[in-house]
Parts: C-alpha cells; sequence; structure tokens
C-alpha cells in the first residue's frame, strides 16, 4: 500500500473511530440524562442517534465511511475501515442496538413518572 493511500486510510478511520465514540457515548448518557429528569438533553441524545440510524438504514445497514475506506484498501475484516476491536466491529450494532433500546425505555419509564407523578 502506497504512503498516500496509507495516510488517506488512516485518516478515515480516525475519522471513523471518533464519531463512533461520539455516538456510542450517546447512548449510555440517554438514561442517565433521563433519571437526573434532563430531559431535553435525554431528547437531543436520543435524535441524534435516531438520525445516525437513519444514515445507516440508507447505507443498507453501513456507515458511509466503510465504502470512503474501501477504495484506500482491499482489506475487508471486521475493523479495517475502523480503529475497534474485531469483535467489537462485528458485533457494534446489536450490542449498541440493545443498549440504546434500553435507554429509550429508560427515559420513556422516567419521563412517564416525572409527567404522571407517582401511582398510587
Amino acid at each position: 500500500m502506497g504512503l498516500r493511500r496509507k495516510s488517506a486510510l488512516t485518516a478515515v478511520k480516525t475519522l471513523h473511530s471518533a464519531l463512533w465514540a461520539f455516538f456510542a457515548a450517546c447512548i449510555p448518557i440517554l438514561p442517565v440524562a433521563a433519571a437526573e429528569r434532563r430531559f431535553r438533553l435525554a431528547a437531543l441524545l436520543s435524535a441524534l442517534v435516531w438520525i445516525e440510524c437513519g444514515v445507516l438504514a440508507a447505507n443498507r445497514g453501513r456507515c458511509p465511511l466503510t465504502a470512503v475506506a474501501a477504495r484506500f484498501t482491499s482489506g475487508r475484516s471486521p475493523a479495517f475501515d475502523i480503529y475497534l476491536p474485531a469483535w467489537l466491529a462485528r458485533h457494534n450494532v446489536r450490542i449498541f442496538g440493545a443498549l440504546f433500546v434500553l435507554g429509550e425505555l429508560v427515559a420513556l419509564v422516567q419521563w412517564l413518572r416525572f409527567r404522571l407523578g407517582p401511582i398510587h
């Protein structure tokens, strides 16, 4: 692999990893924000993750940066396009999808408790 291709791949992997870290951090912060009754923050975090889900859905379940990285390498390991362990890259959607659903449920329950008050 030429130096330019390697540098380009490194840049794409770095950007992809930073974006992944941002969205991965939004997911556990969401139920914490809701538990602290910071519902606007929880809604913002939820909306950001839903936008990311929409981007992934529009690209057949793949990050658009995966296609960009593919131009610079013939490698196709689960983590060829991001700085993650292969097992995490392989199971990323299942792990963080489940955590997001749980976080959304926690946020919903917290919001309902806040709006409806104690149930007797």
